[in-house]
């Protein structure tokens, strides 16, 4: 990993998936082979709850799968089958890997990704914005 980058940060929204994101255990084989996909050792076993049932646009499941060098999460839209996901970790992965999986098990029509590289001493943020710590007001202008 580059010098100062504590991280990497994988953030997915993936658009009009099949089915799979409406199924605790489909979510749960597409974890399980993308821990083994990226070289990770996953902690324990997957946590996939089903939440928002009152709510028609919010209803699906939330998934979290602790790693030995962090963690994927994801969230999973019953209604509009999209999903959300986030692959974080301090050891180096593959962002077309991770694609690739998600293609086998979702199928999305669309799929939007930001890569980023994580470290609070990185002199250049991307699409970081730097936060007042005593307001918690962000400044608006991109680093």
């Amino acid at each position: 990993m580059k010098n100062n980058v504590w991280g990497q940060h994988l953030l997915l929204d993936l658009a009009d998936c099949n089915s799979n994101v409406c199924e605790k255990e489909a979510i749960a084989d597409f974890v399980r082979e993308l821990v083994v996909a990226i070289d990770m050792k996953a902690y324990g076993e997957p946590v996939i709850v089903h939440f928002a049932e009152h709510s028609y646009e919010a209803a699906g499941y939330s998934l979290v799968q602790l790693i030995e060098t962090s963690a994927i999460t994801g969230h999973f839209s019953d209604n509009n089958r999209d999903a959300y996901l986030d692959v974080f970790s301090c050891k180096e992965f593959s962002e077309d890997v991770v694609i690739q999986v998600v293609q086998r098990h979702f199928a999305p029509q669309e799929i939007f990704s930001a890569f980023l590289d994580r470290g609070a001493t990185l002199s250049k943020r991307g699409a970081f914005r730097q936060c007042e710590l005593a307001a918690r007001a962000c400044d608006k202008k991109m680093r």
